[in-house]
């Protein structure tokens, strides 16, 4: 099941794939794409029908179907398959190999705007049209929560969802026979060993499937909330390819978990009054096998990684329609837990939306980590958005302001009002972005019909969506007035 192709960046020949092909005796194709808000999609071909011509000419399929894409009267469209993507599947009972592909417009050929990997891909050729870099490498620490039960429904005359966890603090009274007692108290969930981390075990073999498909892996560990919250962090890559493999770590993660009559959520804050699920991720330039990142300013940082922050920063509440897509995340996004909702950066400290990590000195080892995003974001254009924040911020020489080397949430009341803030709801991140998205437009990476399409989405499927029906807790609130 191991990944067909070294580490997915190196070109590889159609010629190699069928060649993997018949070494495996694989039987089935399995092509996967990303839709504009982020689920990967697939569809699967019998072996036969993949030949050196299908890796060129592509596959038609029906473009009017995948959520934010085309209209019904042009909804031809075509996948190809990326050869140096491909890992065979360790979950299918047919022989599987995956390949990851790229959307083209068969009417002219060309990649299609709206296909969120074509954006990261021309993020990264923006980048190196600068001069600046010719490498982003980024490293995402995605959290999820294990459940053993979750049922949820919506409708007219009701709406509710129950979780539960055999974690969960308020499960110490249930009889289970027997109750053994070992429940995580909320907030408290952070590196216990086993009997109170119940799921060393299924993390363990996440971890082992991750790396036999490929995936670097550095560690695996419970997280801080109750009821079941971890973490896998995965070794950093560069931008393209690091989105592909947090698809594949979604993946291996869930359907690990059903294998054990047990489901996996990325959503941002499933659980009231306890930490959320988010992705701080890292990110650091390089140029011709060098790091640019280090220096003798602050935290070891150089100027150019100096006004990186200062892109991010200025950017950030636009960025957050992006790396914090969804209403939810804006129930994790608020004051008292990890999450930073202060655009502030620092050394070392974690109430900081910019943080510079201290673990080495090393140059290569330096880099600056946005701690806003969260697993819900379609990887492509959350990585694209925040390496274009970042690349303005250095064209620009945009400072960062001075640093806060102090526990923000600790402020005084007249301190803290200067400091600003994240949006508050996916609404005010949306209108952020619609005033600010013209450093997103340069190389045409994120054009303008992917931002208008996106705050449309957004909006209408969404937000809307979610302030127009009644919420469960204003029964509790209002019913009796």
């Amino acid at each position: 099941m191991s990944l067909a192709f070294s580490n997915g960046v190196t070109r590889v020949q159609p010629s190699e794939v069928l060649a993997l092909c018949r070494e495996k005796d694989i039987k089935a194709v399995d092509l996967r794409f990303m839709d504009f808000p982020g689920l990967w999609q697939h569809t699967t071909i019998p072996i036969r029908h993949l030949t050196e011509d299908v890796f060129e000419e592509g596959l038609g399929f029906d473009g009017s179907s995948i959520r934010g894409w085309q209209a019904i009267n042009e909804s031809d469209m075509l996948i190809i398959p990326q050869p140096e993507t491909a890992f065979v599947d360790p979950f299918t009972q047919l022989p599987t190999l995956v390949m990851i592909c790229n959307i083209h417009d068969p009417s002219t050929g060309e990649e299609y705007s709206r296909d969120p990997r074509n954006v990261a891909r021309k993020s990264i050729n923006y980048l190196r049209s600068t001069g600046i870099a010719d490498t982003c490498f980024i490293g995402p620490e995605a959290e999820f929560f294990v459940f053993d039960d979750i049922r949820f429904d919506q409708r007219a005359n009701a709406g509710f969802y129950f979780i539960d966890s055999i974690e969960g603090e308020w499960n110490r009274g249930r009889d289970e026979n027997p109750n053994l007692g070992y429940k995580i108290r909320h907030k408290e969930g952070y590196f216990p060993v086993p009997p109170t981390d119940s799921l060393m075990d299924l993390r363990n073999e996440m971890m082992q499937t991750m790396i036999e498909c490929g995936l670097d892996i550095e560690c695996q560990h419970h997280e801080v909330a109750t009821a079941g919250q971890c973490e896998i962090d995965m070794r950093y890559g560069e931008l393209v390819r690091m989105a592909d493999q947090v698809l594949m770590f979604k993946y291996v993660i869930k359907m690990t978990a059903k294998k054990h009559n047990k489901s996996v959520t990325f959503m941002p804050k499933p659980i009231f009054n306890d930490n959320g699920s988010g992705m701080h991720t890292h990110l650091s330039l390089w140029k011709e096998g060098q790091p640019l990142f280090a220096g003798g300013g602050y935290a070891g940082l150089s100027d150019m990684a100096l006004h990186a922050i200062g892109g991010i920063l200025k950017h950030a509440p636009a960025l957050c329609a992006f790396t914090n897509p969804t209403t939810n995340s804006y129930k994790r996004l608020v004051p008292g837990y990890e999450a930073p909702v202060n655009l502030a950066y620092s050394q070392r400290n974690r109430s900081a939306a910019c943080r510079i990590p201290m673990y080495s000195q090393s140059p290569k080892a330096k880099r600056i980590e946005f701690r806003c995003p969260d697993p819900s974001c379609n990887p492509y254009l959350a990585f694209a958005a925040m390496l274009m924040a970042a690349i303005d911020g250095i064209q620009n020489k945009i400072s960062p302001g001075e640093p806060l080397d102090k526990d923000i949430y600790d402020l005084p009341p007249e301190e803290l009002a200067t400091v600003p803030k994240t949006p508050g709801s996916l609404d005010e991140a949306l209108d952020a972005l619609a005033a600010d998205h013209d450093f997103l437009l340069r190389g045409d990476v994120f054009t303008q019909d992917v931002i208008g399409t996106w705050i449309h989405y957004k909006r209408t499927h969404e937000a809307d969506a979610v302030r127009l029906r009644p919420h469960p807790y204003e029964f509790c609130l209002y019913y009796d007035i």
